[in-house]
């Protein structure tokens, strides 16, 4: 199976790191999915910004619905390609 990446786009960083932990948790991570923080395109205020969990599925095994209605209970939503 290939390896898949999910990334997560959530408002803001309190709610990326909500997130985050709640992954750790729900699918038993060794260690918590990484956080980016995206600029909005021609925005330099720290106001402006997106927050990204990015979480790296090797076995392809996570259900992309759960990772999905997570995000969207913190405002966010799954990047789909």
């Amino acid at each position: 199976m290939n390896d898949v990446r999910h990334v997560l786009v959530l408002p803001d960083r309190d709610a990326a790191e909500e997130v985050a932990a709640q992954l750790e948790l729900r699918l038993g991570l060794a260690e918590e999915p990484r956080l980016v923080r995206e600029a909005l395109a021609g925005e330099d205020d720290a106001e402006d910004a997106q927050w990204l969990v990015v979480l790296e599925d090797p076995d392809a095994g996570y259900d992309p619905a759960m990772l999905d209605s997570l995000a969207a209970a913190h405002e966010g939503w799954l990047e789909r390609d």
